[in-house]
């Protein structure tokens, strides 16, 4: 198994720069004054469809090879990676098919189906997603983008890394989510390949816990039916993305829900940014470890923006 080096996202970086945004580090005095310590939120929340995962598909899609992009590109995902994947096609004149679960949120279908992908729905299971993505390869050859167990992927979201640490070159320790372990894959192998004295933590909500206990028992362990308000965190590690933690990530910390919904309403009352609850994951996990994070100073990778406000609609 090869696994992604600094050069490899500095490569990505280069590639995928015409495409993408280079994302603003925002600050807030208030915020460090809350937390004890200085915070700069990455803000991928302000990419291209609203989250990092436009990054490695970006990454992904540019590095096909001429055949294969005239067979087009599949996936399976619930929001982000979805869209993502389908405007990197169709930037690029790539036909994109999309396999979703049937209970995706409203704001993430919408905007698959609005970057112009052919959609299919499936039931809300690994396996049905898996079965419906390869039966779709099968009929029209068309090459799989996974959401995170994807090298070329993997590589394409360490470029916010890179970016975060060009701007700020003394952080003490950077805090990325874990759903499936791309974002926290590229973000660690960069951190660590610049200056391996940065802490780097994986932030998960404590009721989709299967990363915490991968990385405490050093055993793969899938997740088994999760329930949290952070929906874009319910995927399992890949083998991939599980031998890229254990080599540079320090630890994996749970947080519970009450707290990523206060982290996520303190950012969007404070800051006045919109941000996903996987994305408060970050900023939970330094406010339930305020020892840890004292008078550090730290970086939070803010993965997306993508919520669904339907329900405040009267």
């Amino acid at each position: 198994m090869t696994l992604p080096t600094l050069a490899d996202i500095q490569s990505a970086h280069l590639r995928i720069s015409p495409f993408i945004k280079r994302t603003p580090v925002l600050t807030s005095s208030l915020l460090n004054n809350i937390f004890g310590c200085e915070l700069f939120f990455k803000c991928e929340n302000f990419q291209k469809v609203g989250a990092f995962k436009f990054r490695g598909a970006t990454n992904a899609v540019l590095s096909l090879g001429q055949e294969n992009r005239k067979m087009g590109v599949v996936t399976h995902s619930s929001g982000n990676h979805a869209a993502a994947l389908a405007l990197a096609a169709r930037m690029n004149g790539i036909k994109a098919y999309i396999v979703m679960p049937e209970n995706a949120p409203s704001v993430k279908k919408d905007a698959v189906a609005g970057y112009g992908a052919e959609i299919t729905f499936c039931k809300p299971t690994t396996r049905a997603r898996e079965e419906t993505c390869k039966a779709i390869m099968e009929s029209t050859g068309a090459t799989l983008i996974h959401p995170y167990d994807n090298f070329m992927v993997i590589c394409g979201q360490g470029t916010a890394s890179l970016e975060l640490l060009a701007e700020i070159n003394d952080l003490d320790a950077v805090i990325a989510p874990v759903g499936g372990g791309g974002l926290i894959s590229g973000t660690s192998t960069c951190t660590k390949g610049i200056n391996p004295g940065i802490k780097v933590f994986g932030a998960e909500p404590l009721n989709a816990n299967d990363a915490w206990k991968s990385f405490t028992t050093g055993i793969l362990t899938p997740s088994v039916n999760p329930l949290t308000i952070a929906d874009g965190l319910l995927t399992s590690l890949s083998e991939l993305t599980f031998s890229i933690i254990r080599k540079n990530v320090d630890d994996i910390i749970t947080v519970s829900e009450e707290s990523i919904i206060q982290s996520m309403k303190l950012v969007w009352e404070r800051m006045k940014i919109i941000i996903e609850p996987s994305s408060a994951t970050v900023l939970a996990v330094v406010g339930e470890n305020p020892e840890l994070f004292r008078g550090k100073k730290v970086g939070l990778v803010i993965s997306g923006g993508n919520v669904d406000l339907t329900g405040l609609l009267v």
